[in-house]
């Protein structure tokens, strides 16, 4: 990634920074799945440089960062047009170079949690010949405790529906190449991780 160029997101008293994120990731993310390099794939990457700060309004903080191996893609996506709606509530700056001295690297990636249990109750139930009660106590000692992992609100534009979209980061020393999703984030491909520079 050389290339990048950062968003930040301008709540006042009437809208919200959680609503103003929502809209603008639903902007970038159709921005992304029009310009895709394969199936739900894409050269360009989020970065969310507020992340790790603590002292902040929203788990996200109010920037957003775009990256690309080339600035022609990033030119291409055209982002001021797709957020041109939002243009009271978000800063777009000018395409730059990522410096030369960045020592650390993050992959952002969306962390998935299984929270319908009586679904999967009801699976178990079939599978292993059990009541519905008896599946439902198995999976009782399973239930996820309400992850600390900030998200967004998204809406799948494929699948038509709303659903939360758990964002976890980890930084190390080395700059890992792979694939990126339509939702600028690491693709889960067998253990392989995408990073970008982290500054």
């Amino acid at each position: 990634m050389n290339y990048y160029l950062d968003i930040t997101l301008l709540p006042d008293s009437e809208i919200t920074l959680g609503f103003i994120w929502f809209k603008v990731y639903q902007q970038v993310h159709i921005a992304l799945a029009e310009n895709k390099s394969g199936e739900n794939l894409s050269e360009i990457a989020l970065s969310f440089p507020l992340y790790f700060e603590k002292e902040k309004t929203f788990p996200l903080g109010n920037k957003l960062r775009l990256l690309s191996p080339r600035k022609e893609l990033l030119e291409k996506v055209s982002i001021t047009t797709w957020l041109k709606r939002f243009a009271d509530h978000t800063h777009v700056t000018s395409i730059k170079a990522v410096p030369s001295s960045v020592t650390q690297y993050a992959c952002f990636s969306r962390k998935q949690f299984t929270t319908n249990l009586c679904r999967l109750a009801r699976r178990r139930a079939k599978r292993h010949e059990e009541t519905y009660e008896q599946a439902l106590y198995y999976y009782e000692s399973f239930a996820d405790k309400e992850t600390k992992l900030p998200y967004i609100n998204v809406k799948s534009v494929t699948k038509n529906e709303q659903f939360k979209l758990f964002i976890d980061c980890k930084l190390g020393k080395e700059e890992k190449g792979a694939n990126f999703t339509c939702y600028g984030l690491s693709a889960n491909e067998k253990g392989k991780q995408a990073t970008v520079p982290w500054f």
